[in-house]
């Protein structure tokens, strides 16, 4: 068990404090205060750097709301023409009506897949260098050539994969980084599942990564979730969804990742 849960785990065994819930309570009555003295106090640098801040998760906050507002925001079509004569009782429901928050999600959605940008866990990452990365492996009867890396992180290859003849291999996996499945936490089911990479679809610190299949703290993988038997709202069966890496999985020796609902 990771050492950072023993909060969690004591509170299962011997419940919160008596007095928990009155401090929480008070200590979120005081939060406004002392964001509001601190603002005052700030100056130059850090001043701007916490008032954009502070600005950025206002603007998060608003339209956080709006959204919740739109979900059940119902409007009547534009083109909508009134009929003549009176109409009868159990037509009063069929007026067509298109739903805001369907609509603007998949708009948004489609942008997202598009722009390949997602609201992660993890939205900033180190950039992995690539001496970090590749290993130098110098071939040749003079090991002069030096043109060829070894991979020295996790990578995912596909099912059908075979190397290629070492005169033209340029970057060599070894086997025992080679992963294919990962343990996927599904944020509100609150439960973990190891399922099959589908493939990389994104790894922050560069193109070339992404490309190989390396898998780094914060890389977007697409998983098989059919498992989970997720249906969509039409009634199909999702088949892959994306999920980030939070760990690092060549100090590990698995792959943690968090399921972007």
């Amino acid at each position: 068990m990771p050492q950072n849960e023993h909060i969690e785990l004591h509170r299962k065994r011997y419940g919160y404090r008596l007095d928990y819930h009155e401090r929480k309570r008070k200590k979120e009555a005081r939060a406004a205060h002392e964001r509001s003295d601190k603002a005052k106090k700030l100056r130059g640098l850090k001043a701007k750097m916490y008032n954009k801040q502070r600005h950025n998760e206002k603007i998060q906050m608003k339209k956080t709301i709006r959204a919740h507002e739109e979900k059940l925001n119902k409007t009547k079509a534009k083109d909508d023409k009134l009929q003549e004569g009176a109409i009868p009782g159990y037509l009063f429901d069929r007026q067509e009506q298109s739903r805001a928050k369907v609509l603007s999600n998949m708009i948004k959605q489609k942008r997202k897949e598009k722009a390949g940008k997602w609201d992660v866990p993890i939205p900033k990452v180190k950039a992995q260098a690539e001496s970090e990365v590749f290993k130098v492996i110098r071939t040749g009867k003079t090991k002069r050539k030096a043109w060829k890396r070894m991979v020295t992180k996790v990578c995912y290859v596909g099912e059908g994969f075979t190397r290629k003849p070492p005169k033209f291999e340029r970057f060599i996996r070894p086997m025992g980084l080679r992963f294919n499945k990962a343990h996927v936490t599904h944020p509100e089911l609150k439960a973990t599942f190891q399922l099959p990479i589908i493939g990389v679809k994104k790894n922050p610190s560069s193109t070339m990564y992404t490309s190989l299949g390396v898998i780094t703290k914060g890389t977007i993988i697409e998983i098989n979730v059919s498992e989970l038997g997720l249906v969509t709202n039409t009634g199909k069966v999702v088949w892959g969804k994306y999920a980030q890496v939070t760990n690092h999985p060549e100090n590990d020796g698995c792959i943690n990742a968090v399921l972007l609902v």
